[in-house]
């Protein structure tokens, strides 16, 4: 335990309810905050989770900060908030946020961690070095999914409506995981990432509910391509997306996009939230087409790390892994990947 000024700060030893109730009040809150998160890591990787919070001397809740340790000896010691995801970091009032942020990069040195991150959605009130090298596009939903739609581009417009000519189906629920998944196993073998185990979709589905939506767009009884996402709020991010190569002519993920994004606007979702990407990737510029804006993503690190990263499968370092990865079989890269894919934030 530490003290800082009034504010005491320990590992948090309340309920989940206590949790989720203080942190939904508080500004920058996303469904990555959620404390169902704990138990989805715990039990599917068996990482160590050290939540933090900060109490006054009255015992009331004034700040909190999920934290996930991620340790191996290819890839190092991480504490990240929160790894696999694309939001995290502390919340509460200033000077709860900023006695988290000491304790953590306290226990980051004392630990020797090779890098502290915190995946803030938005400005931190500390002094901790932040990268931008992470960006998200927001597209504004104001109007319904008829005003959203007449807002794209002509030649969008004809992508969307595409894949039903080509007789893609779309479907989502919880009932549609694993079918989810079979896409986006294949798909990130073909990009020579491991992909996140099976197991993790399905704690994923049963611990967010009507929460997290699985969609999956069906060609001939096969599905083709999928996307996974959670809404908080006003906001949904679509997490997770991926297609087969093999019938990219369907436009196939413009359907699925299309049918998330006009779901959002139907029930009242006001940003659809891209997901992250690399300022200039091939991937940014896919998402810009929608007609959203860039958002800076606030990811701080630990005093004296500067700029460091996460590893990433772009770096020199891991490219002949990445291109041995992409020549194995599915049984081979569903069976290795999970046990790689858990030490990589």
């Amino acid at each position: 335990m530490s003290a800082a000024g009034s504010l005491d700060v320990a590992p948090f030893a309340g309920t989940a309810n206590e949790w989720d109730a203080f942190g939904s009040a508080q500004l920058g809150w996303t469904a990555f905050h959620r404390y169902a998160w704990r138990d989805v890591i715990t039990q599917v990787h068996g990482r160590e989770c050290p939540y933090l919070c900060a109490r006054d001397a009255q015992g009331a809740l004034r700040g909190i900060l999920p934290l996930v340790r991620l340790k191996s000896a290819v890839f190092g010691h991480y504490l990240v908030s929160m790894p696999y995801l694309n939001y995290g970091g502390p919340l509460g009032d200033d000077a709860a946020i900023a006695a988290l942020c000491d304790h953590a990069d306290a226990m980051a040195r004392r630990e020797q961690v090779k890098l502290l991150e915190l995946r803030s959605a938005r400005a931190l009130p500390v002094d901790l070095p932040v990268s931008h090298r992470k960006i998200t596009v927001v597209l504004p939903l104001e109007g319904g999914p008829e005003a959203v739609f007449g807002r794209f581009k002509a030649k969008l417009r004809s992508q969307v409506r595409r894949p039903a000519k080509e007789g893609v189906t779309i479907k989502m629920g919880a009932d549609q995981v694993d079918a989810f998944y079979e896409v986006f196993a294949e798909h990130m073998r073909d990009l020579g990432t491991p992909a996140q185990p099976r197991a993790f979709f399905r704690a994923i589905a049963s611990a967010f509910g009507d929460d997290v939506w699985f969609a999956t767009a069906w060609l001939g009884g096969k599905p083709i391509a999928c996307g996974a996402g959670f809404r908080w709020g006003t906001e949904f991010e679509i997490t997770w997306a991926s297609s087969l190569r093999a019938y990219s002519k369907t436009s196939a993920n413009m359907g699925l996009y299309w049918a998330l994004i006009e779901r959002c606007a139907h029930e009242g979702v006001t940003r659809f939230n891209f997901g992250r990407c690399t300022p200039g990737s091939a991937t940014h510029t896919f998402k810009l087409q929608w007609g959203g804006v860039d958002e800076p993503l606030w990811w701080y690190a630990g005093r004296g790390m500067g700029e460091a990263g996460t590893p990433s499968p772009d770096s020199a370092k891991f490219r002949m892994a990445v291109r041995v990865w992409q020549r194995l079989p599915r049984a081979v890269t569903d069976l290795v990947g999970p046990l790689v894919v858990k030490n990589i934030p």
